[in-house]
């Protein structure tokens, strides 16, 4: 048996420019390397990359939702202040929210300006009202439970 562990994941877009900016705004990730108009990686912190993003040209066509494929891609946040600054940031732009409780996490989909699927997350299984295992639980959250403490930013 081989230990590995995930390395990237990397995502094909329409457009190269406005994909980083995206992931640069909402995700917070710094770019690593470009190569022209093909290919750009960014980073949250490894001094290589975890996203990739792959330009295929504006008609490529959209991945079928209920297809076989990558469901979403999920990137972690500290605490609980930070998930509802990405909350309120991904909002204001306009950008549509599936906020959830998981009872592990607090999570919120969303999509890229390509439809790739998004995750934000915050690990709430040490949490007062956690749990540490998912056994399907998806409640709704609501904005103020997001936001509240947000007040003073």
């Amino acid at each position: 048996m081989i230990t590995t562990r995930l390395g990237h994941v990397h995502l094909k877009v329409r457009d190269l420019d406005r994909a980083e900016a995206f992931y640069r705004r909402f995700l917070g990730l710094r770019r690593t390397e470009r190569i022209g108009d093909a290919l750009v990686f960014l980073s949250g912190g490894d001094p290589h990359h975890e996203v990739a993003l792959q330009q295929v040209g504006p008609e490529a066509p959209p991945a079928v939702r209920q297809g076989v494929g990558l469901y979403h891609s999920a990137f972690e946040v500290p605490d609980r202040r930070t998930l509802g600054r990405a909350y309120r940031a991904l909002t204001e732009a306009g950008v549509p929210v599936h906020p959830v409780d998981h009872r592990i996490s607090w999570a919120l989909y969303f999509s890229d300006p390509d439809g790739n699927g998004l995750e934000i997350y915050w690990d709430t299984r040490g949490e007062p009202g956690g749990t540490p295992r998912w056994a399907g639980a998806s409640r709704p959250l609501t904005p103020a439970q997001l936001l509240d403490g947000l007040d003073d930013d």
